[in-house]
């Protein structure tokens, strides 16, 4: 899966200024991402914080791993 170049930080800080009434095509300027990215994030993360961000990144990773795990064992 491809990696994200933005930061938790940076998405939040994306959404902010999105909410404080700058222009979304400013935003995707600055931040070098497309519209509908910006509309996807959006729509995942709208209210969540940093530290509420780090951590759902943290289970989605775990969660990940527990698949894999699931499936090796599945296989043999």
């Amino acid at each position: 899966m491809k990696r994200s170049k933005l930061t938790e930080s940076q998405i939040v800080a994306m959404l902010n200024e999105g909410e404080a009434g700058i222009k979304v095509e400013d935003i995707c300027r600055q931040y070098g991402i497309a519209k509908s990215s910006y509309y996807k994030l959006r729509s995942k993360y709208q209210g969540i914080g940093v530290s509420e961000l780090k951590r759902l990144k943290e289970l989605e990773d775990e969660n990940r791993r527990l698949k894999q795990m699931y499936a090796d064992i599945s296989l043999t």
